[in-house]
């Protein structure tokens, strides 16, 4: 998303311009395939790494602009203000590249944070960051270039105005709605490059499709989205959804999502992927092209092919082919974009090295795997890698069953070794990364079981904020130390910061999990509720999740003062007792003023709306905390 995007899809004429310059380009492409153009003989890796930005209460900061004014360096912007993402320069694979990948990694990384604590933030490397909630997704925090209000109008216009619907079953279940693109700005990772021959396209890029499950499994690490435990690597099933261009009314087609693991197998090479992607997914964007690919092939150059790297660019595939061209010669590549940002710069590049070693080495070893294993046996794989990580079970080659931890410890590790031995990659080098791979599957402490172990050792130590700051904060001061992450020890509670950085908001600490009625129930109902789940206050809403009233303890008692006898006669519906129309609050609101506004309005609850929904309460007794460790703090002078 790098481009410059002029908006000439809004018009049919500029939609027609763009796609007939996407078609010269597939031409083109086909052409420098058939005249062998193409750079051969020489693999290079890159690397892109993405980040989030965070404040002193480890939420998310929306600076990137202002840092960006201060950085030095490849940093580029992201779809959010709290995201930044830099990329490093290719470098050919072999004698200790991935150290000198880790090198400058480490190199990019710290400048940011230096740059980051200059304006009283941090850095944080995480597939999701812990401490996202739904208000800091909203488009006050997109990046405000061009190019991304563009993104968003466009997929609004594929949508027909349908909202995001977000659904992701795991410990928790997840279920919202939103009305923008922002939602695919909760991920952040650490994509992988590696430069392959077209004549051996379509072998490695089926290799790289079978084998991104198992290396998935290994590098899981964003198991927690607003504050909900769902799947070991989330970022999978928000992705897909968060950009899904498919519209629900459609119920009868098989339309397929932008972001897509794949169909099938592919025959002959990149030009597969391509022309399906142009077949399958209408033009979102477009751009002014200013070259005619074939008169610059015809001159004697090499075309940049504006209008495919364009769309290529709004087609999400986890394993997308890209074409450049470096040091004045094209190159295709096959980019690895499944692993998650950290938990550390080591074990990233660990990641990346096991992806690449098992490309190349299952490339040599397995011959043709279409042949041995069902492409949907692949894709079913690599679904299981992302919700279970090293608790998957996989269907592999030749129809053999195994383990998550069994197959990569007992056949991809070796094979990844072989591949990189092949590779010329310095032995010293092959035993550091893969080493750090063997060891986390071993101790089966990937970056996700941390948080989740984490999160758990903490049940009963503060409030849910707290909790999610804890791991955030102990995550980042880890991962500044440096070590693979099946070493760290749990976070702690006293890692979040103390109670004043995690009390800022109402969304912080106001219940979700509700207990509600409709206004044409009985009060039994609610008086049932109020003894069965000891609270003293039932939200009313309508069937649209709309607030319309609520009852309180005192409603109740006073019906029954009033002389109403439930044994004697039915009792009234809810709506002739309860409180209409509420006074209550958004998310986003401070505490202190939703403290005020409890003292002004003399009630000891507040609902929470959001967008018109109920989404929350918040009541007196959710504020003790925070009464006992000012106490405390006081006592202790």
């Amino acid at each position: 998303m790098g481009q410059d995007i002029t908006g000439l899809a809004e018009t049919p004429a500029g939609t027609r311009a763009f796609t007939k310059a996407l078609l010269r380009d597939v031409k083109a492409l086909e052409r420098m395939l058939a005249e062998g153009l193409f750079e051969t003989g020489i693999r290079r890796i890159g690397a892109e790494q993405e980040m989030f930005l965070v404040n002193e209460a480890w939420r998310p900061a929306s600076m990137a602009m202002e840092m960006l004014a201060k950085l030095d360096g490849p940093f580029t912007t992201e779809l959010a203000l709290y995201n930044l993402e830099a990329n490093i320069e290719p470098r050919e694979l072999g004698g200790t590249c991935f150290s000198q990948v880790e090198a400058r990694l480490n190199e990019l990384v710290t400048r940011a944070r230096e740059v980051a604590r200059g304006m009283g933030g941090e850095v944080a490397l995480t597939g999701i960051l812990p401490t996202l909630s739904k208000s800091d997704v909203s488009l006050e925090s997109i990046t405000p270039k061009t190019r991304y209000h563009a993104l968003n109008q466009a997929f609004a216009k594929a949508r027909a105005g349908e909202p995001y619907k977000l659904r992701i079953q795991g410990s928790d279940e997840l279920y919202t709605e939103h009305q923008s693109v922002m939602l695919e700005s909760c991920n952040t990772s650490f994509q992988v490059h590696l430069q392959v021959d077209p004549g051996e396209f379509a072998h490695v890029y089926n290799v790289a499709q079978l084998v991104t499950a198992p290396v998935l499994a290994a590098a899981v690490n964003s198991p927690v989205l607003f504050g909900k435990l769902l799947w070991d690597e989330t970022r999978i099933a928000l992705f897909q959804q968060s950009i899904d261009t498919r519209q629900g009314s459609v119920h009868m087609r098989d339309l397929s999502p932008r972001v897509r693991f794949g169909e099938g197998w592919i025959r002959d090479g990149v030009t597969d992927l391509v022309l399906e992607d142009i077949a399958r997914f209408r033009v979102l964007l477009t751009r002014e092209v200013t070259e005619d690919p074939l008169a610059v092939l015809d001159a004697g150059g090499y075309p940049s092919l504006q209008a495919w790297s364009l769309h290529n660019g709004t087609v999400y595939r986890w394993n997308r082919p890209c074409y450049g061209i470096g040091g004045g010669v094209p190159h295709l590549r096959i980019e690895c974009r499944v692993l998650p940002a950290g938990p550390t710069v080591v074990d990233e590049v660990a990641n990346a090295a096991f992806w690449i070693g098992s490309v190349l080495g299952a490339a040599n070893a397995y011959g043709d795997v279409t042949k041995r294993i069902d492409f949907a046996d692949a894709k079913s794989n690599f679904l299981a890698a992302a919700r279970y990580g090293l608790k998957a079970g996989f269907r592999w080659l030749d129809d053999r069953s195994w383990s998550a931890p069994d197959l990569i410890l007992d056949e991809l590790l070796p094979t990844a070794r072989a591949g990189l031995a092949d590779a010329g990659v310095a032995p010293s080098e092959i035993d550091r990364y893969l080493g750090i791979v063997h060891d986390r599957v071993e101790s089966g402490t990937t970056g996700a079981r941390w948080m989740v172990r984490s999160l758990q050792s903490m049940k009963g130590h503060g409030i849910r904020s707290e909790r999610l700051a804890a791991v955030t904060s102990g995550m980042v001061r880890r991962q500044i130390e440096g070590t693979p992450c099946h070493t760290w020890d749990n976070a702690q509670i006293r890692e979040s910061g103390g109670w004043r950085l995690n009390y800022e908001r109402v969304e912080q600490l106001m219940t979700t999990s509700l207990f509600t009625v409709h206004e044409e129930e009985l009060v039994d109902m609610v008086a049932f509720l109020m003894s069965r789940n000891r609270i003293r206050h039932v939200l009313v809403e309508d069937d649209a999740h709309n607030l319309v009233g609520l009852v309180s303890y005192r409603s109740v008692l006073r019906l029954m003062a009033e002389g109403f006898d439930p044994t004697k006669g039915e009792a009234p519906p809810v709506r002739e007792i309860m409180e209409r129309n509420p006074t209550s609050v958004g998310p986003e609101t401070p505490t202190l003023e939703a403290i005020d506004r409890m003292r002004e309005h003399k009630v000891s609850c507040l609902p929470v709306v959001a967008n018109g929904k109920l989404v929350g309460i918040v009541t007196e007794t959710d504020f003790m905390p925070i009464a006992y460790d000012l106490l405390q703090e006081r006592l202790d002078r």
